[in-house]
């Protein structure tokens, strides 16, 4: 069945120690100390650009392994300034380095999509690793009352769209294994488990961390595709109580 809404706690990323810089929540982690190491190293050369960084993911968590990516973001003032965006492999640990500007961020945080589910973590959950004024607050508000304005229509709107791309992908995973396209076919399953954990999602207003948590949490990691097409009916049953039917006819096309 899925999981209720995912609860989180405010992490507080206003004016800390050194500048900016709050102390370190993970003095443990290996990942979390390279975190620190290269928002130094960003500060050091863009001192002037960077607003903020911060970290989301396994390692904003607390309960990253070595096989963890590193999550960092980079917020920047303006869409020309800055680091370039890159991707390395440093002391082991596979970073990702992500630079974006405040406006493009927090109009991020302020859209809807059927995205909803795999992207909301970073907006409620990320730890700052550089944030002088507030700022990872404010994106955080920001998200927060988008979700407060938005009605039930329009979560059920971007779940009715998810549920028509778990079906073509249920389709296509369908199609591989009657080839007998085996691996072909096992990588079309997987996206269909997430698409249909996607689905659960947006009709139950629940955020994941990532693909392996959705499929977790709302009971579809494992699935084959009888189950997952039993599952797609029942959300279509709920799709339809909620007046948004799968089903139509042409003339439905032109509303």
């Amino acid at each position: 069945m899925p999981a209720g809404p995912r609860r989180f706690t405010p992490v507080a990323a206003g004016r800390g120690h050194n500048d900016g810089v709050p102390t370190n929540p993970y003095p443990t982690s290996p990942r979390w100390t390279l975190a620190e190491e290269i928002t130094d190293a960003v500060r050091r050369r863009y001192s002037t650009d960077v607003l903020a960084v911060g970290v989301h993911g396994a390692v904003a968590h607390g309960d990253d392994t070595e096989d963890s990516y590193l999550d960092l973001m980079v917020i920047i003032e303006g869409s020309r300034t800055g680091p370039q965006p890159a991707t390395r492999r440093v002391n082991g640990s596979i970073i990702d380095l992500g630079v974006i500007s405040a406006g493009e961020y927090l109009a991020h945080a302020r859209t809807l999509s059927t995205a909803w589910p795999l992207a909301a973590d970073q907006y409620l959950t990320a730890r700052p690793t550089y944030d002088p004024d507030g700022w990872y607050p404010r994106l955080r508000d920001a998200h927060l009352a988008r979700l407060a304005g938005a009605g039930a229509g329009e979560f059920t709107a971007l779940a009715l769209q998810a549920w028509y791309r778990a079906c073509s992908a249920i389709g296509r995973a369908r199609q591989l294994a009657g080839g007998f396209e085996a691996d072909a076919g096992l990588v079309a399953l997987s996206d269909a488990r997430v698409g249909a954990a996607v689905v659960e999602g947006l009709l139950t207003r629940t955020y994941f961390r990532d693909d392996a948590d959705a499929v977790r949490r709302t009971g579809i990691a494992g699935m084959g595709l009888p189950d997952l097409n039993e599952r797609l009916a029942v959300q279509a049953g709920l799709l339809a109580h909620r007046g948004r039917p799968v089903d139509g006819t042409v003339a439905d096309l032109f509303p």
